[in-house]
């Protein structure tokens, strides 16, 4: 062996951990759709701004052993004296690899990492397609997708329970 060698344990080639990779391999638009039902004349009595509802929903299906087609989805409605002044619905998503995380790790990654990095995307469809509406382009504020998937993650650990206690009931 030659003197700046370093030798290297037999094993640690074998047992080397792959790096952690989120890798998009496409993004899409599945379905969009805008109406306001009072235009041109509710254009007119806007006189300020609506109040504007927003919904957020993350879905995910596996498509292969480490692919995965994440799906988000923004619906907005803005009302104004109890009138629909505009809604529009997004459904945007992105087929993604998630390679090299721990396996109880990757439906966080999933539920959380990847509906980060499609969200930009999809508010700037939601601001363009506002704007080419007639109105004032809609920027929805950042969404702590942690927080969404925390509160997913209680909700359907709540449903669990309830139905658990139901089934011991009867």
């Amino acid at each position: 062996m030659a003197e700046n060698e370093t030798p290297q344990p037999a094993a640690a080639d074998s047992e080397q951990k792959a790096t952690p990779q989120i890798n998009a391999l496409a993004q899409y638009m599945k379905d969009l759709s805008f109406e306001a039902p009072g235009a041109p004349g509710i254009l007119r009595e806007l006189k300020s701004n609506p109040a504007i509802n927003v919904n957020v929903a993350v879905n995910a299906n596996a498509v292969g052993e480490d692919t995965f087609d994440v799906v988000l989805k923004l619906e907005a409605k803005a009302l104004m004296d109890e009138k629909v002044v505009f809604a529009t619905e997004l459904e945007y998503g992105g087929v993604f690899r998630v390679t090299g995380f721990p396996k109880e790790h990757v439906t966080p990654v999933i539920y959380i990492e990847c509906p980060r990095l499609l969200f930009p995307f999809a508010r700037q469809i939601i601001a363009n397609t506002v704007q080419a509406g007639g109105f004032p382009p809609l920027m929805l504020e950042p969404i702590d997708f942690a927080q969404l998937f925390a509160r997913s993650a209680a909700e359907a650990k709540a449903r669990e329970a309830v139905s658990n206690n139901s089934q011991t009931v009867n």
